[in-house]
């Protein structure tokens, strides 16, 4: 099949889309399809034209704007010949809560009289479902063939929310690698120090700050309820924040129980989750929650947020625990670092049970929407 991409953000950049979307393209090449990404986001090598990674072509779009912003103002002007140019079977735009140069893209895909798969790789809240008018203009065109889809259920229960009624949302999840990530070389710890775990970027919206409170919560129900186990919580990841969050850390005297790692690369983060024993997602803004999938492969339980997109491949007391507030959160981590047995038998059933959201599965699944799409544009009149 060929396929054409558009994203605001690609390799070089680094985010939950750009490594999301280089991962599903380099693994359709794979496969055989032809597929060609439209971005505007500047190469290292290639800063505004054709380069080739991985079998795929990557047409960079880009403009000189401060700090290499992935925006153009001509976005549709551009995109359009492209297309026409590439001439793909189906168009599949990945929108984030901001993503000016995919609305453009979803333009001009529809200007060429293309089929077009949308889908939306955050949770919409109310501002982005009724800010600027974008859900409008994605609800005129699903009326032109435009299909879209989100990487969750609840994801994409919000986007049906705002869409005339009878519009389906389809569900395209993100994948993971089962070789890459998985429990070999998983070792015994010390049932008397239970480590937790995250991987976030250190920016508000991911809840890094309330972490904290969460921890230092449930490191005081531990102590009450056994002074022998200590807890630990391992940070992993980059932000503005950080700053603040080490003076969190230091003036609530958490500087003995909270480590910082910094940014790991996937191996040494895979290195992590192994010496680890829990892994903890805080945020309530989680579409689907792809690190928490990665550290869910290599066998730890995850604690996690009920309203989030990590009920795709997490189930309450099974492959971890859902927690409706923080104060549940809190309470989840003192109950897995005091329940050794708990946290052995979720460890066991994440190591033997691969999630369904495995990569041969996740591109039978987007092939399926495609079709879907394309489907859709031929009934057209």
């Amino acid at each position: 099949m060929r396929v054409a991409h558009i994203s605001d953000c690609y390799l070089p950049r680094l985010g939950g889309i750009e490594v999301q979307v280089t991962e599903l393209t380099r693994r359709q090449a794979a496969a055989g399809d032809s597929v060609d990404v439209i971005t505007a986001t500047p190469g290292h090598e290639v800063r505004s034209g054709l380069q080739v990674l991985d079998g795929v072509r990557v047409h960079r779009v880009t403009a000189r704007l401060p700090f290499e912003l992935p925006v153009h103002p001509r976005t549709r002007a551009h995109v359009a010949p492209l297309l026409r140019e590439i001439d793909p079977e189906v168009v599949h735009v990945h929108l984030g809560v901001v993503s000016p140069f995919a609305w453009g893209g979803i333009r001009a895909a529809v200007e060429v009289g293309l089929p077009v798969l949308v889908t939306v790789h955050s949770v919409w809240g109310a501002a982005a479902r009724s800010g600027y008018g974008l859900v409008d203009r994605l609800a005129q065109w699903t009326t032109r063939g435009v299909q879209p889809a989100a990487v969750s259920r609840i994801a994409a229960a919000r986007i049906a929310e705002a869409l005339p009624r009878g519009v389906d949302v389809l569900v395209t999840p993100n994948g993971v690698d089962e070789q890459d990530w998985n429990a070999a070389g998983r070792r015994a710890h010390d049932p008397a120090t239970v480590r937790f775990v995250t991987a976030m970027r250190l920016a508000p919206r991911k809840r890094a700050a309330p972490l904290l409170t969460m921890f230092a919560s449930a490191r005081d129900q531990v102590a009450a309820a056994d002074p022998d186990v200590t807890v630990h919580l391992d940070i992993a990841g980059d932000g503005p924040q950080r700053e603040r969050l080490e003076k969190h850390v230091h003036d609530h005297g958490l500087t003995d129980s909270v480590t910082f790692l910094g940014r790991l690369t996937r191996p040494e983060l895979r290195e992590r989750y192994l010496a680890d024993d829990v892994f903890v997602q805080p945020s309530v803004k989680e579409s689907f929650g792809l690190a928490a999938l990665e550290a869910r492969c290599t066998g730890l339980p995850v604690i996690a947020r009920s309203q989030t997109g990590l009920t795709e491949f997490v189930t309450d007391d099974v492959e971890g625990l859902l927690a409706g507030d923080d104060a549940d959160m809190a309470r989840d981590m003192a109950r897995l670092a005091l329940d050794r047995d708990l946290r052995e038998r979720i460890t066991t059933h994440n190591t033997d049970v691969p999630p369904l959201q495995t990569w041969p599965s996740v591109l039978g699944i987007v092939a399926d929407a495609y079709r879907v799409a394309a489907a859709g544009a031929a009934a057209l009149p």
